[in-house]
């Protein structure tokens, strides 16, 4: 995730400079859930790598290893202190404790998906993990879906970043790995509040039909 105020040429600036440290720490601290643009800075690490600047797969090697640590410290973090926090900041949103409960329980059910595919989806990068965390995600099974998931997105950022950057300017892939990223997230809002919004309303639908208005009951 690219924050606005940092320009793309900041980053490969930032990335020519520190180097495999840049990538290792910028994807470690977004994957803890600082919203940071480690994403970016990988495909800048990808970018230098294609234009020899550094090895391909020293700068994977960072990504993977800062991704399932980052995404590690984010799961302890979530499950040791994040319900409580969630809990406040539902309280300050005035969001009841029950429907905290019942997306709790619906992130749980889908939980290895949002670990392994979240990475590729705008704002789920940064919280996936402290929400499996919060899930209660039985660590072993988050610990595999999370290496794995950190392996197929490095390889896909670092890749696409070391061969087409070859030929496509950095700002312009950073461009299209955002709209990617924001597109997925739509899809997944669309697929979570969509069937929340049937069951609401086939629940109210069958509410008037088992209380009917009194002036309906009164005429028949």
């Amino acid at each position: 995730m690219s924050l606005d105020f940092i320009s793309t040429e900041a980053i490969e600036e930032f990335a020519q400079h520190y180097g495999y440290w840049a990538v290792f720490l910028g994807i470690l601290l977004e994957n803890i859930g600082i919203p940071i643009p480690g994403e970016t800075v990988t495909l800048a690490g990808g970018f230098l790598a294609g234009n020899d600047q550094l090895s391909y797969w020293l700068v994977l090697g960072n990504a993977v290893l800062g991704a399932t640590l980052g995404g590690n410290v984010g799961y302890w973090v979530g499950r040791y202190g994040g319900w409580p926090l969630l809990l406040g900041i539902g309280r300050l949103v005035r969001v009841e404790e029950t429907r905290l409960v019942a997306l709790r329980d619906q992130f749980s059910e889908n939980a290895t998906k949002a670990v392994f595919l979240g990475r590729f989806v705008a704002l789920l990068r940064i919280f996936a993990s402290p929400l499996a965390g919060i899930a209660q995600m039985p660590y072993l099974k988050f610990l595999l879906y999370n290496t794995l998931g950190a392996l197929a997105w490095a390889v896909v950022m670092v890749s696409l970043s070391y061969f087409a950057g070859q030929f496509i300017p950095l700002d312009k892939l950073v461009t299209w790995a955002s709209q990617f990223a924001l597109l997925t997230l739509l899809i997944v809002l669309a697929w979570l509040i969509i069937p929340f919004w049937l069951e609401s309303r086939k629940a109210k639908q069958e509410g008037i039909v088992a209380n009917p208005p009194e002036d309906s009951a009164a005429g028949s």
